[in-house]
């Protein structure tokens, strides 16, 4: 039984994806930018996605790949033109693609490039599975923690459907476990919430008083998630809510959303 590759397996989400992979009895191997001791049963093999460069051997005789690497700053495009082209050369039978929940209804930037990717490993003519989530809590929780620097914190009149890394990582292994699949049905946490109670969920969590304000954001992306674009509706697939997240949290720094989302975002 071959390895199952994660790309971006350092990452918030990926980390917990290599979990749920090894909890299921499977190996994983993490692509990671340098060669790192074997960790948890894991064992990383130095690639990068940008140029391309170690991919051959480290998908040679690979049936399974989980993409979860992402960046904000850019070049996912062609990290994935990269990977797709090498997965098809090595034979690789099933790669899992996790994108955003709204991607081709909310023209955020980062959102058309995850659409991008997800149209370029359609077109790539491997067999595929493509896994859109909502927002992370890990970006809920940035988010509030970044506007909480001041007094005052306007919070936008939109809602979300936040969902745990751990929830998404675990039917993400599922899915990887199983034949390719396309599109399945998008991965929504276990709540529909205001970000105006998210935000109260933060503070009180974190023993912060702050003025909460409304505000109301024009344009495009901000209509997009005044109607809901980023919400699954009715799918509440994830089990941790986001004020268990926060307990989980209390005594740790708010963590750095670099994934993603991962997506997530």
């Amino acid at each position: 039984m071959s390895p199952i590759v994660v790309t971006g397996g350092t990452g918030q989400l990926g980390r917990q994806v290599v979990r749920a992979l090894l909890d299921a009895g499977r190996e994983a191997v993490v692509l990671s930018r340098r060669e790192r001791p074997v960790a948890d049963g894991s064992r990383f093999v130095a690639v990068d996605l940008r140029t391309g460069a170690g991919l051959g051997e480290a998908l040679s005789g690979v049936d399974t790949v989980v993409h979860c690497a992402s960046t904000l700053t850019g070049g996912d495009e062609q990290a994935a033109e990269k990977l797709f082209g090498a997965a098809k050369r090595a034979g690789v039978a099933h790669l899992v693609n996790v994108s955003i929940v709204g991607v081709d209804r909310i023209p955020l930037p980062y959102y058309k490039t995850k659409l991008a990717v997800e149209r370029q490993l359609e077109a790539s003519g491997l067999g595929y599975t493509t896994l859109r989530a909502t927002q992370f809590h890990d970006l809920i929780q940035f988010f509030f923690a970044i506007l909480g620097r001041s007094p005052v914190v306007p919070v936008p009149s939109i809602r979300f459907q936040p969902v745990d890394t751990r929830d998404v990582a675990v039917r993400l292994a599922e899915l990887a476990l199983a034949e390719p699949a396309g599109r399945v049905p998008d991965f929504g946490g276990p709540e529909v919430r205001d970000a105006k109670s998210l935000a109260r969920a933060y503070f009180t969590a974190t023993g912060r008083r702050r003025l909460l304000v409304p505000l109301r954001m024009p344009g495009q992306v901000m209509a997009g998630f005044r109607r809901g674009e980023n919400l699954v509706g009715d799918r509440f697939d994830g089990r941790i809510t986001f004020e268990e997240f926060l307990a989980e949290r209390a005594t740790r720094r708010p963590s750095r959303f670099t994934d993603a989302g991962g997506s997530g975002g």
